[in-house]
């Protein structure tokens, strides 16, 4: 576990590039050693387990975070020699502190456990399939705007769009203080004017008079309309399984004081009910 966050900071340094050699052919030159500090050794494949046990360095190559975590393994092998040598292992706190992590890793491996005892596909499918049956379609309208400060640009704007004088997507860029493209939305993620003149209209029109709202004067340019559907499996898979640990993790933090024999006491030593 230490190896796992002994080379972590190194990531945030490396620079992406191109090509890798295998791991194969490092560890056969030098028979594998990366470096001897004090007469001991560290290895290669300590400096590979802590490059593979870290998921968000794949995309780095092996060598280019060899280069830089090779410093950081010689530092740790330095740091530990000198713990060891001051015999810190020996200490009362440090005797304190292991028995601290080691109590701290049997819960979590005991609650890991739990959890991933209830985090099986068919739960993670049963979720799913009352989310789909339970889902209620809406309409979504997808549209553009163009968001002014007064009534007499946005009119003016209309009026261009009547007599075809300019493009909607031109008027946009040169009118509009806000982003033009809105994208698909229900009716209740806009505000109240907005919804109702934009859900009103037709596809492939524009309002024909300003919109106003409390951010300004919108011309609307309505896209397309759709009923919306359930979320893929795959989209939603990941807050399924975030919603199911978490239960898992009551589930256990219950069963646990339910088959417990517990008292608590106040701070002034009373005895809690």
């Amino acid at each position: 576990m230490q190896k796992k966050y002994m080379f972590a900071a190194v990531a945030a340094v490396v620079v992406l590039v191109a090509g890798a050699w295998t791991y194969k052919v490092y560890a056969e030159k030098n028979k594998g050693i990366a470096a001897i500090v004090n007469g001991e050794q560290v290895t290669v494949a300590e400096i590979k387990e802590a490059y593979d046990q870290n998921p968000q360095l794949k995309q780095i190559p092996f060598e280019e975070f060899y280069e830089r975590a090779l410093d950081v393994a010689v530092n740790s092998k330095l740091a530990l020699q000198a713990a060891n040598a001051a015999k810190i292992k020996e200490t009362p706190e440090f005797a304190e502190q292991l028995t601290r992590l080691q109590d701290d890793l049997a819960r979590q491996m005991y609650i890991d456990g739990k959890v991933k005892a209830e985090l099986t596909d068919e739960a993670v499918k049963k979720v799913y399939d009352e989310y789909v049956s339970k889902f209620e379609s809406q309409k979504e309208v997808k549209a553009k705007h163009i968001l002014v400060d007064t009534e007499a640009e946005a009119k003016d704007i209309i009026a261009k769009l009547e007599d075809k004088s300019d493009t909607f997507d031109n008027l946009a860029r040169k009118y509009s203080k806000d982003n033009p493209e809105l994208g698909y939305f229900t009716a209740e993620m806009m505000v109240p004017e907005f919804s109702d003149a934009a859900f009103k209209m037709t596809k492939g029109t524009f309002s024909k008079e300003p919109v106003k709202t409390e951010f300004g004067y919108h011309v609307i340019y309505v896209e397309d309309f759709r009923d919306t559907k359930p979320l893929p499996l795959e989209e939603i898979e990941p807050q399924i399984q975030a919603n199911l640990a978490q239960q898992a993790v009551a589930h256990v933090v219950q069963d646990l004081n339910m088959n417990a024999e517990i008292e608590k006491f106040d701070l002034n030593g009373k005895k809690i009910k």
